[in-house]
């Protein structure tokens, strides 16, 4: 991922748009005037099962914090500036968007709405750098404890995001759970970090 100030704020301004516009759809749908080529997910849902998936990020969370610790691998934090912070807010929606709204079979069957979450699961854990860099032009593998530990919750955390949008109380599959349990990670990954000494300046 980019460093670069400028290339950072361009991806939380390009990200900011997407969301207006997936926004201006959900609205549409809740005004009763769906649009046609709505982005995917972009209806309401219930209270609940944005605090159920909420309370289940919040768990993770406190498994992935309690799991470094067991390690004593807690200190192996990246650090970070509050500007990428911010971008990881944003990306909490667009990672949504993409993933649980688009990288999904949802036209055959629970066996491949399923057997696509795992396969998509695995997919975005990976995107992660956690177990690779590139740098210099060159992928470099980085196959340590904290790099398979942090892959392995990011793949456990995208397991519950898809989960959060099929479940029965979220009949009409809004990612409105999805966004909001995403956040929450993201959020709680900041304070830590924020109280770990792991952020180190604005940008």
């Amino acid at each position: 991922m980019s460093e670069d100030p400028l290339m950072v704020a361009a991806m939380i301004a390009v990200a900011a748009v997407v969301l207006h516009l997936w926004w201006g759809d959900l609205r549409a749908h809740s005004g009763g005037a769906p649009h046609s080529r709505a982005f995917p997910g972009a209806v309401p849902c219930s209270r609940q099962s944005v605090l159920i998936a909420v309370a289940g990020a919040l768990i993770l969370l406190a498994l992935e914090t309690g799991g470094e610790v067991v390690l004593g691998i807690a200190d192996q934090q990246k650090t970070v500036t509050v500007l990428w912070s911010a971008y990881t807010f944003m990306a909490a929606f667009v990672e949504e968007l993409t993933f649980r709204g688009f990288l999904v079979v949802t036209s055959r069957g629970r066996s491949w709405l399923w057997a696509s979450v795992v396969l998509f699961s695995v997919l975005f854990a990976l995107c992660h750098p956690f177990l690779w860099t590139w740098e210099d032009g060159r992928l470099l593998l980085h196959f340590t404890a904290k790099g398979w530990f942090s892959t392995v919750t990011v793949f456990g955390c995208s397991l519950w995001f898809y989960t959060v949008r099929f479940f029965p109380m979220n009949p009409g599959g809004s990612l409105l759970p999805c966004i909001a349990a995403h956040l929450t990670k993201n959020l709680g990954v900041f304070a830590l970090k924020a109280a770990g000494d792991f952020v180190s300046g604005w940008y």
